[in-house]
């Protein structure tokens, strides 16, 4: 495990706590008062106060935060205050489609980016590579909602081919995924062209290329293996572009992920919601980092020794 995962991993907790207070105290400056929704908008100010006591949203801000954190350390993030159900069933309940939806974006944007950024890298300045280049600036200009509206209209509403809106099979799947998949297909795509083309100007790739060896040979044995770290770094980092578009994107489509989970909560100011989502947010973007950079040791030896 070479220095750099080290510092990481260190650096944690130290991440975890600044991000915790952070959204702790942003939260609450939120316009909009959670007990007040509860109560309702003829609630008396004393049954007000009473639902801000039942809350513990009258204690001092610094005693809410302590109390967030040791029972964040034990594994509770508390009670949410919209459906009084614990947050981590409900982050339970709806992680699995995120998941599901991330999962499905990266196989797309891979299948379709790596070997993109390859072709174009191979016949650099040639037509293929004009077309990639061009789609990939519309691909990563295009906003996520309104591709979504797009393929609504297109495939729901005139061709009846999709569901419009849900989680109820497979198919739904589809729509959610490729929008959510543009935005790093079009960044995968043009880091491999990129990296490839700086691999392929090497001395021992023009060595290889003089003694005969072929162009489709020498691209996937010899310059992928090398041009691959810097994507991988690329693929670890947008994984937080892809968890902030899954907000918008299952929002969009009614998919009952996290972000959907995330909008409800801040339309009903549902602080420890928000927190817990957040937090699982800004995990799960650290650890991807980590498989990144040890994925990266791996596949390249210098990498072992910084």
């Amino acid at each position: 495990m070479n220095a750099r995962i080290i510092n990481k991993l260190l650096m944690l907790p130290v991440v975890m706590l600044v991000v915790s207070f952070t959204v702790f105290v942003a939260v609450r400056h939120l316009p909009g008062d959670p007990a007040r929704m509860l109560a309702g908008p003829a609630a008396t100010q004393d049954a007000v106060d009473a639902m801000h006591h039942s809350l513990g949203l009258d204690r001092p801000l610094l005693q809410q935060y302590g109390g967030f954190m040791r029972g964040a350390l034990g594994g509770d993030l508390g009670i949410s205050i919209e459906s009084r159900q614990s947050v981590g069933h409900e982050i339970a309940s709806h992680f699995p489609y995120t998941l599901l939806l991330g999962l499905s974006a990266y196989a797309l944007a891979l299948c379709f980016g790596i070997p993109g950024g390859l072709a174009a890298a191979m016949f650099e300045d040639g037509a293929w590579d004009r077309i990639f280049m061009g789609v990939t600036i519309v691909l990563a200009s295009v906003p996520n909602f309104w591709f979504a509206l797009l393929l609504m209209e297109l495939f729901s509403v005139r061709l009846g081919l999709l569901p419009l809106m849900g989680a109820h099979s497979w198919s739904s799947l589809l729509m959610p995924s490729l929008t959510l998949a543009l935005m790093p297909m079009a960044l995968i795509g043009r880091m491999t062209r990129a990296s490839m083309i700086a691999v392929l100007s090497r001395d021992y790739i023009r060595t290889a290329r003089a003694k005969g060896v072929g162009l489709v040979r020498l691209c996937l044995r010899h310059a992928l293996p090398n041009a691959l770290p810097p994507v991988i770094t690329v693929i670890g980092m947008n994984l937080g572009s892809v968890i902030g578009g899954a907000v918008v994107t299952e929002t969009v489509f009614g998919w009952p992920g996290l972000g959907h989970l995330m909008i409800e909560a801040v339309r009903w100011r549902d602080y420890p919601v928000i927190e817990g989502v957040t937090l699982v947010a800004v995990l799960s973007v650290i650890l991807a980092n980590l498989a990144a950079d040890i994925l990266i040791s791996r596949i390249d030896p210098k990498a072992r020794r910084t």
